[in-house]
């Protein structure tokens, strides 16, 4: 296993408009949504720049001349159009909340299958929080701001124009005096939204490695408790979560100078407005109806420019979102099909695929981790189909990164490897995977039923294929024993059985396809002694007529292997039967003895303390 360091990604310093053009994509299925959306902000603006029009009507035909002819009228125009108002806010709102959802589920979609499709090098050095980081909170805020963002975008921006077009129309001097404070809130933005987008980049990367905490904090309670770690562990999560508190305040502290100083813009507009305003209303020039409106307009005018600072502010913020999510939707896999080749020879119709017999050969084999580590350097081994190979060694000596490389989970770095004659790179990575049965030291059971795990290994199985397949690895007598038999759910990862129960799950799940390659990796070394012995009664079916791969350490349990290879520091140093190795003395017979006396002192320990 490598043992890289993960670093979170620098992203470019300023507003990456390529990105957000990448990500316009999962809004391109709701554009008809989207462009009613825009509509009805459009109208919504046109309505909001009316009602200054209507008050300018009210001031100078009932108030300043005394007199309420008409104001039925008016006030029927005036209902119907606050009641039309109120209807296009609900129907936003819906529409709007739609196309939120709807973004986040296609993202979050992608997401998942993307990680489906990267292979182990990306686990290798990839946190679980920080991918669950961006498959929650980063694709919420982007949908968020993707929905409600261009909502509110469409009204600022419809209600500038018509606020201008209105203003100009009444008294263009004013107008023009009331737009002289937008160079200014131009520079104010440009230096603000750069601080803001800063700050955002440093609090979703601190919130990766806060998730990424909580994640090790919950799999690692037992260890902590037992440990006695729960303070020091506290101590190291408050560190970053003060972390995250401090850049957050710095963030908020921006949006909050921001936003006064954007409203404050417009109140000197609204003062310059009512100072001349004022002078012309007193020389005669202009109605107390026109000035009361365009006082409302110059303030309505900074309304959508407000909004619009604080889009641009959520903005910076969803861009760090963006920028993550589409790094991890954007990264390559190490080992893909080419699926020309594939075509070309119809190997893309697996109706083509030749059989598997288990014919495996290494061909100067080397590999290295991309931190650099090497771990195989032109190494050469020859299995022949339904043979029995188990692999001895230290840890690290390479045994996990020669069943690997096997399996096509990794990919040699030079040399290559054979599957009956074939170069496995020009084929299909399915045609090897679906004949494949791994059974790990520490199985995983997903949250469901026994029989639904074990139809992870096979969907489409019968009743009567599950039976057999549980059967086959002694697991049936166990299952039936049960009050819901096959129906009995299994727990989170499969916590409501017990170890051993779950091995022998797991065993079944890998046999009911029927592979024709069987890797066991420490398959017993965590099961009590009586399940062990269920497992090895197990694995001599399983591994009848099959390729197979055996890691232990162990010893007791690969007695019965074709061969055995002793590895270390990526290569064999001993080659043999169990009798074969015995009969040399060397290291392999220097293991077994050593863990053979080590077991009769424990036999003989628990003899003594009964």
């Amino acid at each position: 296993m490598s043992n890289n360091t993960f670093q979170e990604e620098v992203f470019s310093k300023g507003v990456n408009i390529d990105l957000w053009k990448k990500l316009l994509k999962y809004a391109k299925p709701y554009t008809k949504e989207l462009i009613l959306l825009s509509f009805f902000m459009a109208m919504l603006a046109a309505f909001d720049a009316i009602i200054p029009l209507m008050q300018r009507y009210a001031i100078d035909n009932f108030i300043v001349v005394h007199s309420t002819s008409g104001a039925a009228v008016f006030f029927a125009v005036y209902v119907l159009v606050v009641v039309l108002q109120t209807i296009i806010i609900k129907v936003m709102i819906s529409c709007a909340g739609y196309v939120e959802t709807g973004i986040c589920y296609d993202i979050r979609k992608d997401g998942f299958e993307h990680l489906q499709r990267l292979s182990f090098s990306y686990y290798d050095t990839t946190p679980v929080g920080w991918m669950m980081s961006r498959l929650t909170s980063d694709i919420w805020r982007l949908g968020n701001t993707l929905s409600w963002g261009l909502v509110d975008f469409a009204w600022g921006f419809c209600m500038m124009v018509i606020t201008s077009i209105v203003m100009l129309v009444l008294e263009w001097k004013l107008a023009l005096l009331t737009f002289t404070v937008i160079p200014l809130l131009f520079v104010v933005s440009i230096y603000f939204q750069k601080r803001i987008l800063l700050n955002h980049r440093d609090i979703r990367k601190t919130n990766s490695l806060i998730t990424a905490a909580f994640n090790e904090g919950i799999q690692g309670v037992k260890t902590t408790k037992t440990l006695v770690r729960e303070e020091g562990n506290l101590e190291d999560f408050m560190k970053l979560t003060g972390e995250m508190n401090r850049k957050s305040i710095s963030a908020a502290t921006f949006a909050a100078i921001y936003m006064p100083i954007v409203t404050l813009l417009g109140s000197i507009a609204a003062g310059i407005v009512l100072w001349k305003g004022g002078n012309r209303l007193m020389a005669g020039t202009l109605s107390y109806g026109t000035l009361a409106a365009f006082i409302s307009y110059a303030i309505q005018f900074f309304f959508p420019i407000r909004d619009m600072a604080r889009i641009f502010t959520d903005l910076q913020s969803a861009q760090a979102s963006a920028e993550r999510i589409m790094s991890l939707l954007e990264t390559k896999p190490d080992i893909v099909d080419d699926e020309e080749e594939l075509a070309r020879k119809g190997l893309n119709d697996r109706r083509n695929w030749p059989k598997i017999k288990g014919n495996i050969v290494f061909e100067n084999v080397s590999f290295a981790y991309k931190n650099g580590e090497k771990v195989l350097e032109n190494f050469n081994l020859t299995v022949k189909a339904g043979e029995k190979i188990a692999l001895v060694g230290d840890t690290g000596a390479g045994k996990s990164t020669i069943v690997n490389l096997a399996c096509r989970f990794y990919e040699p770095t030079e040399g290559r490897i054979l599957i009956d004659g074939y170069d496995y790179t020009k084929m299909p990575m399915m045609w090897l995977h679906s004949n494949l049965g791994y059974v790990l030291q520490t199985p995983h059971l997903f949250s469901g039923t026994i029989k639904e795990n074990i139809l992870y290994g096979k969907p489409d199985a019968t009743d009567e294929e599950i039976i057999r397949a549980s059967k086959l690895v002694n697991l049936h007598d166990i299952v039936m024993k049960m009050e819901k038999g096959y129906d009995t759910p299994v727990g989170e990862g499969g916590s409501l059985l017990s170890t051993g129960e779950k091995q022998l799950v797991s065993f079944a799940r890998a046999i009911i396809a029927d592979p024709a390659i069987f890797v066991l990796d420490e398959a017993t070394s965590s099961v009590d002694t009586e399940t062990e012995h269920l497992i090895q009664g197990a694995i001599a079916n399983i591994l009848k007529n099959r390729t197979s791969f055996i890691i232990a350490h162990r010893l007791s349990t690969i007695r019965s292997c074709d061969r055995i290879l002793v590895i270390r520091d990526g290569k064999i140093i001993e080659e043999g039967t169990h009798k074969e190795l015995l009969a040399r003395k060397g290291h392999y017979a220097k293991l077994y003895t050593s863990q053979f006396m080590m077991q009769l002192n424990h036999n003989d320990t628990l003899f003594n303390e009964n």
